[in-house]
């Protein structure tokens, strides 16, 4: 990686985490001016137009936190294509499950999913050659659930244990996502970055007999809303790209 990447990447990186911070001197300067009614010309800056990209990623953080948590599992990827004008279309699937193994209760549930949407880039493209970005997005998503059938254990000191089963049952997930991050270009076409999101679910009620322990791409399953950290190792494929500017656009 060139001496200018990682100065990117860490410019991208300081702005994400540390939420900008660099520029309220800005915005006071700003106001400062338009009190005096002093007002400079901003300086004119070109928007690039880039070519096409489609990027393959798989989460690299999941494997990680499987083997540290036995009881879920958890394995996704996602194929972003780029539209225009800095807009993503976005899809995620994947696959996982989780176990309960408690004395008195026991069973398992499997489930895949999907999330359909878009991120936007807040970045300016330095060049039609620049795909760093940092992003904000929305994703509307649902998963397949399947629950085993679950044995239970009813303690009681008077009657003495009960012991039975529930059928086996299947359900369906749905809810939406908002998320941000960053994917940062290491070497030409690979790709890495992150996801935050929050999560809402939109049918809790449909599964609160024996919810499952963890859905995978959602979080555990008794919450109505989860948060989530995704680690991405991506390629992008680019093609038909664009080496001329498109018009001049104020900073």
């Amino acid at each position: 990686m060139s001496t200018q990447a990682i100065c990117r990447f860490l410019y991208i990186l300081s702005l994400s985490v540390l939420g900008m911070p660099g520029l309220m001197p800005v915005l006071a300067q700003t106001d400062t001016a338009a009190a005096t009614g002093e007002q400079e010309a901003e300086p004119e800056r070109k928007k690039h137009i880039a070519g096409h990209q489609l990027m393959l990623g798989v989460d690299i953080l999941q494997p990680v936190v499987n083997n540290m948590v036995k009881n879920r599992r958890t394995f996704e990827g996602e194929v972003s294509y780029y539209y225009k004008n800095e807009y993503y279309l976005v899809a995620e699937a994947g696959w996982g499950g989780s176990d309960v193994a408690y004395t008195d209760l026991q069973y398992t549930t499997t489930n895949s999913f999907a999330r359909l949407g878009f991120n936007k880039s807040i970045l300016y493209r330095e060049s039609p050659r620049d795909w760093d970005m940092m992003f904000i997005g929305l994703r509307a998503a649902a998963a397949n659930i399947g629950r085993s059938a679950a044995a239970y254990t009813v303690t009681d000191s008077v009657w003495g244990n009960i012991t039975g089963f529930s059928p086996e049952k299947s359900f369906t997930a749905v809810w939406a996502e908002i998320t941000t991050g960053i994917r940062v270009e290491l070497v030409k076409g690979l790709m890495a970055g992150w996801n935050i999101r929050g999560k809402f679910l939109m049918n809790g009620k449909s599964f609160k007999d024996l919810a499952p322990l963890h859905i995978a791409g959602f979080g555990k399953g008794d919450k109505n809303a989860n948060f989530d950290f995704n680690l991405y190792l991506s390629y992008a494929i680019r093609w038909n790209r664009k080496t001329e500017p498109a018009e001049t656009t104020k900073k």
